[in-house]
């Protein structure tokens, strides 16, 4: 039986699953949970796809403090991203007087397996970024158009699992940071050939700028994809100079549709599986600590290899 509102504790963030087959599989469990949060002063927000979307939306009736969202406004290109959109939609209703946000919500993972691993991540990611943010999700996961690799990390990734007959613990619940260690870093076929530019001792930060930047600017493809990752290369080397060890190396690699930079450092390296999806140092970005947030935003695939010879960052931009 679920338990009443005010008896599940303090308005923090609760990470539910929905395992479902049609839109009236998902509305019979959306409705009455975004019912009872109205009923309890909370706001609402559908982030799914017709004709699921219109169901719930439907069944609530002409209620302000349920908005229907796209998913493209929420599931955005780039996972760091997608956790600022709901953080000000927390915001934006937690302004309004309301106790907190419920959001069912369905995830957009992509077309190809490289395109989920990023959502994947997020996925277990969302548990701790979103932890102390007054809001609910009720993720919606499609067993019968999602492959079985995203239905099982839904299963790892969500404490809750809830059904028409109510909510209960998920018993395959993985803890985040040892889900998100678990998941594979893929390989990367350019890596086997020849480098277009390779710096094995990284000691002239203004030279190596330049150099990358002379590389890429050769290449075809879209000008601001590129200057993104020019960016991201920059503050990921500064961040292999600054805080890493010696020897900082570079590799860049170019094929007709993708671009890929791997930065590595021979420093004691960085077991923080949470690191880049939000600033270091939270709102205020006096104190740094950007660098590879800024990167996740900037690249299409940010792989972050903790090895025992050091850091290394694996950036890949899509050449559209």
């Amino acid at each position: 039986m679920n338990a009443p509102p005010d008896q599940l504790g303090p308005a923090t963030f609760r990470h539910d699953l929905v395992l479902h087959s049609s839109a009236e599989e998902l509305a019979a469990v959306a409705v009455p949970f975004l019912r009872a949060g109205l009923e309890a002063g909370d706001s609402a927000v559908i982030t799914i796809n017709d004709p699921a979307a219109a169901m719930l939306r439907d069944a609530l009736g002409d209620d302000e403090r349920v908005h229907v969202v796209p998913r493209h406004e929420v599931y955005r290109a780039r996972t760091p991203t997608a956790i600022t959109a709901v953080r000000r939609l927390v915001e934006r209703e937690t302004a309004r007087g309301r106790t907190q946000l419920r959001v069912v919500g369905e995830t957009d993972f992509g077309r190809t397996p490289r395109e989920w691993l990023e959502w994947q991540r997020y996925e277990a990611v969302v548990n701790e970024a979103m932890r102390s943010w007054p809001s609910w999700g009720l993720c919606a996961f499609n067993v019968e158009e999602l492959p079985p690799e995203l239905v099982e990390c839904g299963l790892r990734t969500h404490t809750h699992l809830v059904s028409a007959g109510g909510r209960r613990p998920n018993p395959h619940f993985t803890e985040p940071a040892d889900y998100l260690r678990a998941l594979p870093v893929p390989d990367e076929p350019l890596e086997a050939t020849e480098p277009l530019l390779q710096v094995v001792d990284a000691k002239d930060f203004a030279g190596l700028r330049h150099a990358v930047g002379a590389r890429l600017t050769q290449l075809q493809g879209s000008r601001d994809a590129l200057e993104d990752l020019h960016l991201a290369i920059d503050e990921m080397s500064a961040n292999a100079v600054r805080h890493g060890g010696p020897p900082v190396q570079l590799r860049l690699w170019a094929s007709a549709d993708r671009v890929v930079c791997r930065i590595s450092d021979g420093g004691s390296g960085m077991d923080d599986p949470f690191a880049g999806y939000g600033p270091a140092h939270g709102d205020d970005l006096s104190h740094g600590g950007m660098g590879l947030w800024l990167a996740r935003q900037l690249c299409d695939h940010v792989d972050v290899v903790d090895g025992r010879d050091g850091l290394s960052v694996r950036l890949t931009t899509l050449l559209r």
